[in-house]
Protein backbone atom coordinates (compact mmCIF):
# COMPACT_ATOMS: atom_id res chain seq x y z
CA UNK A 1 0.00 0.00 0.00
CA UNK A 2 2.85 2.54 0.47
CA UNK A 3 3.88 1.80 -2.73
CA UNK A 4 0.39 2.47 -4.38
CA UNK A 5 0.57 5.86 -2.04
CA UNK A 6 4.12 6.86 -3.32
CA UNK A 7 2.97 5.89 -7.40
CA UNK A 8 0.16 7.91 -6.94
CA UNK A 9 2.09 10.84 -5.25
CA UNK A 10 4.42 10.96 -8.60
CA UNK A 11 1.79 11.68 -10.53
CA UNK A 12 0.56 15.15 -11.80
CA UNK A 13 -3.40 15.94 -9.68
CA UNK A 14 -5.84 16.77 -11.65
CA UNK A 15 -8.93 19.60 -11.58
CA UNK A 16 -12.20 17.80 -10.88
CA UNK A 17 -15.91 18.72 -10.10
CA UNK A 18 -17.15 18.00 -6.69
CA UNK A 19 -20.36 17.10 -8.34
CA UNK A 20 -18.67 14.02 -10.01
CA UNK A 21 -17.66 12.83 -6.91
CA UNK A 22 -19.88 10.16 -4.60
CA UNK A 23 -18.88 9.56 -0.82
CA UNK A 24 -16.66 6.53 0.43
CA UNK A 25 -18.57 3.70 1.51
CA UNK A 26 -16.85 3.52 4.78
CA UNK A 27 -16.75 6.91 6.07
CA UNK A 28 -14.07 7.63 9.43
CA UNK A 29 -15.57 10.99 10.63
CA UNK A 30 -19.15 11.45 11.77
CA UNK A 31 -19.76 14.89 10.40
CA UNK A 32 -17.18 16.86 8.22
CA UNK A 33 -18.77 19.92 8.76
CA UNK A 34 -17.58 20.15 11.79
CA UNK A 35 -14.78 23.04 12.06
CA UNK A 36 -15.40 22.96 8.25
CA UNK A 37 -15.56 26.89 7.67
CA UNK A 38 -12.18 27.82 8.88
CA UNK A 39 -10.87 24.84 5.86
CA UNK A 40 -13.19 26.81 3.27
CA UNK A 41 -11.12 30.47 4.64
CA UNK A 42 -8.20 28.72 4.13
CA UNK A 43 -8.57 27.57 0.72
CA UNK A 44 -10.11 30.74 0.00
CA UNK A 45 -6.99 32.38 0.69
CA UNK A 46 -4.44 30.06 -0.32
CA UNK A 47 -6.33 27.24 -3.12
CA UNK A 48 -6.15 23.69 -1.67
CA UNK A 49 -2.55 23.44 -1.07
CA UNK A 50 -2.97 19.16 -0.86
CA UNK A 51 -4.47 17.21 -3.40
CA UNK A 52 -7.16 14.40 -2.43
CA UNK A 53 -7.55 10.80 -3.71
CA UNK A 54 -10.37 9.34 -5.75
CA UNK A 55 -10.76 6.17 -6.87
CA UNK A 56 -12.98 5.16 -9.89
CA UNK A 57 -16.31 4.18 -9.38
CA UNK A 58 -18.93 1.80 -11.84
CA UNK A 59 -22.36 2.44 -12.51
CA UNK A 60 -24.68 5.14 -12.67
CA UNK A 61 -23.81 8.40 -10.63
CA UNK A 62 -20.55 9.99 -10.25
CA UNK A 63 -17.63 9.08 -11.82
CA UNK A 64 -15.20 8.87 -8.67
CA UNK A 65 -15.75 8.21 -5.07
CA UNK A 66 -13.38 9.80 -2.51
CA UNK A 67 -10.41 7.61 -0.68
CA UNK A 68 -9.54 10.47 1.30
CA UNK A 69 -10.20 14.20 1.72
CA UNK A 70 -13.86 14.57 2.10
CA UNK A 71 -13.76 17.50 4.72
CA UNK A 72 -11.23 19.34 1.60
CA UNK A 73 -14.29 17.87 -1.44
CA UNK A 74 -16.76 19.60 1.02
CA UNK A 75 -14.74 22.72 1.49
CA UNK A 76 -14.18 22.87 -2.44
CA UNK A 77 -18.11 22.45 -3.06
CA UNK A 78 -19.07 24.63 -0.63
CA UNK A 79 -16.63 27.59 -2.53
CA UNK A 80 -17.98 26.14 -5.88
CA UNK A 81 -14.41 25.57 -7.22
CA UNK A 82 -12.99 22.27 -8.40
CA UNK A 83 -10.86 20.15 -6.18
CA UNK A 84 -6.81 19.38 -6.90
CA UNK A 85 -7.29 15.52 -6.75
CA UNK A 86 -5.14 11.94 -7.33
CA UNK A 87 -6.95 9.34 -9.57
CA UNK A 88 -6.12 5.87 -8.41
CA UNK A 89 -7.79 2.71 -10.22
CA UNK A 90 -8.33 0.60 -6.82
CA UNK A 91 -10.20 -1.88 -5.17
CA UNK A 92 -12.78 -1.34 -2.05
CA UNK A 93 -10.09 -3.76 0.07
CA UNK A 94 -6.92 -1.12 -1.33
CA UNK A 95 -9.31 2.07 -0.97
CA UNK A 96 -10.24 1.10 2.79
CA UNK A 97 -6.57 0.33 3.57
CA UNK A 98 -5.37 3.80 1.87
CA UNK A 99 -7.95 5.48 3.67
CA UNK A 100 -7.23 4.31 7.24
CA UNK A 101 -3.46 5.04 6.52
CA UNK A 102 -3.43 8.37 5.55
CA UNK A 103 -6.42 9.97 7.87
CA UNK A 104 -4.27 7.71 10.80
CA UNK A 105 -1.58 10.04 10.09
CA UNK A 106 -3.28 13.22 9.19
CA UNK A 107 -6.39 12.99 11.26
CA UNK A 108 -7.19 13.09 14.96
CA UNK A 109 -10.33 11.18 15.37
CA UNK A 110 -12.54 10.99 18.51
CA UNK A 111 -12.41 7.58 20.26
CA UNK A 112 -15.79 6.41 19.04
CA UNK A 113 -15.34 7.54 15.59
CA UNK A 114 -12.10 4.87 15.60
CA UNK A 115 -14.40 2.58 17.54
CA UNK A 116 -17.56 2.60 14.39
CA UNK A 117 -14.57 2.77 11.89
CA UNK A 118 -12.43 0.15 13.28
CA UNK A 119 -16.46 -1.91 13.23
CA UNK A 120 -16.63 -0.72 9.45
CA UNK A 121 -13.28 -2.09 8.44
CA UNK A 122 -13.71 -5.45 10.11
CA UNK A 123 -17.35 -5.35 8.86
CA UNK A 124 -15.78 -5.03 5.30
CA UNK A 125 -13.29 -8.64 6.14
CA UNK A 126 -10.23 -6.70 7.38
CA UNK A 127 -8.59 -9.04 9.89
CA UNK A 128 -7.54 -7.51 13.57
CA UNK A 129 -4.10 -7.38 12.73
CA UNK A 130 -4.41 -5.55 9.43
CA UNK A 131 -7.07 -2.93 11.61
CA UNK A 132 -4.45 -3.07 13.98
CA UNK A 133 -1.84 -1.70 11.36
CA UNK A 134 -4.11 0.80 9.49
CA UNK A 135 -5.15 2.62 12.78
CA UNK A 136 -1.81 2.09 14.78
CA UNK A 137 -2.87 0.83 17.63
CA UNK A 138 -2.94 -2.43 19.53
CA UNK A 139 -4.54 -5.33 20.03
CA UNK A 140 -5.91 -4.73 23.28
CA UNK A 141 -6.89 -0.92 22.44
CA UNK A 142 -9.09 -2.54 19.73
CA UNK A 143 -10.64 -5.42 21.92
CA UNK A 144 -12.37 -2.18 23.63
CA UNK A 145 -13.10 -0.33 20.53
CA UNK A 146 -15.49 -3.52 19.77
CA UNK A 147 -17.34 -3.78 23.27
CA UNK A 148 -18.09 0.09 22.80
CA UNK A 149 -19.69 -0.33 19.23
CA UNK A 150 -21.13 -3.59 20.02
CA UNK A 151 -23.16 -2.86 23.44
CA UNK A 152 -23.92 0.58 22.47
CA UNK A 153 -26.51 1.25 19.92
CA UNK A 154 -25.38 2.90 16.50
CA UNK A 155 -28.69 5.17 17.12
CA UNK A 156 -27.28 6.39 20.72
CA UNK A 157 -23.93 7.04 19.14
CA UNK A 158 -24.85 9.37 16.70
CA UNK A 159 -27.50 11.01 18.35
CA UNK A 160 -24.49 11.88 20.73
CA UNK A 161 -21.89 12.33 18.17
CA UNK A 162 -18.29 12.56 17.65
CA UNK A 163 -17.30 14.30 21.39
CA UNK A 164 -14.06 14.96 20.05
CA UNK A 165 -11.44 15.02 22.90
CA UNK A 166 -13.09 12.65 25.13
CA UNK A 167 -11.39 9.51 25.45
CA UNK A 168 -12.32 5.97 26.03
CA UNK A 169 -13.83 6.28 29.84
CA UNK A 170 -17.02 8.36 29.63
CA UNK A 171 -17.79 5.81 26.65
CA UNK A 172 -16.55 2.56 28.60
CA UNK A 173 -19.02 4.18 31.53
CA UNK A 174 -21.83 5.05 28.82
CA UNK A 175 -21.24 0.84 27.73
CA UNK A 176 -21.43 -0.85 31.03
CA UNK A 177 -24.86 1.16 31.68
CA UNK A 178 -26.59 0.69 28.79
CA UNK A 179 -25.51 -2.97 27.64
CA UNK A 180 -28.23 -4.92 27.08
CA UNK A 181 -30.95 -2.44 27.34
CA UNK A 182 -34.56 -3.05 25.88
CA UNK A 183 -35.36 -1.09 22.68
CA UNK A 184 -37.72 1.03 25.00
CA UNK A 185 -34.94 2.07 27.07
CA UNK A 186 -32.72 2.81 23.97
CA UNK A 187 -35.40 5.23 23.03
CA UNK A 188 -35.56 6.62 26.10
CA UNK A 189 -32.54 7.48 26.12
CA UNK A 190 -32.48 8.99 22.58
CA UNK A 191 -35.06 11.36 23.73
CA UNK A 192 -33.29 12.95 26.35
CA UNK A 193 -30.07 13.52 24.64
CA UNK A 194 -29.67 17.48 24.82
CA UNK A 195 -30.20 19.01 21.17
CA UNK A 196 -27.50 21.81 22.34
CA UNK A 197 -24.59 22.19 23.66
CA UNK A 198 -21.38 19.76 22.56
CA UNK A 199 -21.29 16.17 21.94
CA UNK A 200 -18.63 15.73 25.17
CA UNK A 201 -22.16 17.56 27.01
CA UNK A 202 -24.21 15.09 25.59
CA UNK A 203 -22.70 12.24 26.63
CA UNK A 204 -22.05 13.45 29.95
CA UNK A 205 -25.67 13.82 30.51
CA UNK A 206 -26.65 10.44 29.21
CA UNK A 207 -24.55 9.05 31.50
CA UNK A 208 -25.65 11.15 34.72
CA UNK A 209 -29.12 10.34 33.35
CA UNK A 210 -28.13 6.49 33.65
CA UNK A 211 -26.38 6.52 36.58
CA UNK A 212 -29.33 8.14 38.44
CA UNK A 213 -31.88 5.68 37.48
CA UNK A 214 -33.93 8.34 35.87
CA UNK A 215 -34.30 6.35 32.58
CA UNK A 216 -35.69 3.23 32.63
CA UNK A 217 -38.86 1.11 31.58
CA UNK A 218 -40.58 -1.94 32.98
CA UNK A 219 -38.25 -4.33 31.77
CA UNK A 220 -35.33 -2.66 32.93
CA UNK A 221 -36.49 -1.18 36.71
CA UNK A 222 -35.28 -4.26 38.22
CA UNK A 223 -31.72 -3.54 36.79
CA UNK A 224 -31.57 -0.02 37.54
CA UNK A 225 -32.96 0.22 41.24
CA UNK A 226 -30.10 -2.05 41.51
CA UNK A 227 -27.14 0.28 40.18
CA UNK A 228 -24.90 1.12 42.80
CA UNK A 229 -25.46 4.57 44.22
CA UNK A 230 -22.98 7.54 44.00
CA UNK A 231 -21.73 9.00 47.11
CA UNK A 232 -20.29 13.12 46.92
CA UNK A 233 -16.98 13.36 48.21
CA UNK A 234 -16.59 16.71 47.86
CA UNK A 235 -18.20 19.50 44.82
CA UNK A 236 -18.71 17.64 42.06
CA UNK A 237 -16.19 14.43 42.62
CA UNK A 238 -18.50 11.54 43.62
CA UNK A 239 -17.84 7.72 43.64
CA UNK A 240 -19.56 4.10 43.44
CA UNK A 241 -19.12 0.80 44.27
CA UNK A 242 -19.84 -2.47 42.60
CA UNK A 243 -18.84 -5.79 42.74
CA UNK A 244 -15.42 -5.34 41.96
CA UNK A 245 -15.49 -2.25 40.56
CA UNK A 246 -14.53 1.32 41.98
CA UNK A 247 -15.94 4.27 39.96
CA UNK A 248 -14.29 7.77 40.72
CA UNK A 249 -15.78 10.90 39.15
CA UNK A 250 -15.98 14.46 39.00
CA UNK A 251 -18.71 16.24 36.52
CA UNK A 252 -16.79 19.55 37.11
CA UNK A 253 -13.55 20.41 34.75
CA UNK A 254 -11.93 21.84 37.63
CA UNK A 255 -11.86 18.70 39.55
CA UNK A 256 -10.73 16.25 37.39
CA UNK A 257 -7.69 17.15 37.92
CA UNK A 258 -8.07 15.14 41.32
CA UNK A 259 -8.99 11.88 39.13
CA UNK A 260 -4.85 12.60 38.11
CA UNK A 261 -3.99 13.25 41.73
CA UNK A 262 -6.09 10.00 42.29
CA UNK A 263 -4.13 7.78 39.66
CA UNK A 264 -0.92 8.82 40.64
CA UNK A 265 -1.16 7.79 44.31
CA UNK A 266 -2.98 4.42 43.55
CA UNK A 267 0.32 2.63 43.87
CA UNK A 268 1.51 4.10 46.45
CA UNK A 269 -1.86 3.01 48.27
CA UNK A 270 -1.74 -0.13 47.30
CA UNK A 271 1.67 -0.56 48.90
CA UNK A 272 0.24 0.81 52.12
CA UNK A 273 -2.75 -1.29 52.38
CA UNK A 274 -0.42 -4.21 51.49
CA UNK A 275 1.91 -3.15 53.82
CA UNK A 276 -1.02 -3.40 56.82
CA UNK A 277 -3.32 -6.13 55.59
CA UNK A 278 0.54 -8.54 55.84
CA UNK A 279 0.90 -6.81 59.40
CA UNK A 280 -2.84 -7.22 60.75
CA UNK A 281 -2.90 -10.86 59.02
CA UNK A 282 0.90 -11.87 61.09
CA UNK A 283 -0.68 -10.25 64.34
CA UNK A 284 -3.99 -12.69 64.00
CA UNK A 285 -1.61 -15.61 63.29
CA UNK A 286 0.29 -15.47 66.19
CA UNK A 287 -2.49 -15.19 68.30
CA UNK A 288 -3.65 -18.58 66.91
Amino acid sequence: MADVLSSVAAQAPQEIDTAEIADSEVADRFDVQDGLNDLVESIRASGQQLPVMLRHRRGAGPRYEVVYGRRRIAACRALGIKVAAYIKEMTLDEALMSQALENSARLERSFIEQAVFAAKLEDAGFSADRICQALAIDASTLSRLRTVVRDIPEQIIRRIGAAQGVGRRPWMELRDLIKGATEKTVQNVIAIVPEHGSAAERLEAVVSALSSGSIKDEPKAQRTRSLPQRTIVAGSVSYQVATGNLVLRADRKQDRAFLQYVEAQLGRLYSDWSSEHESTSNTLIYKD
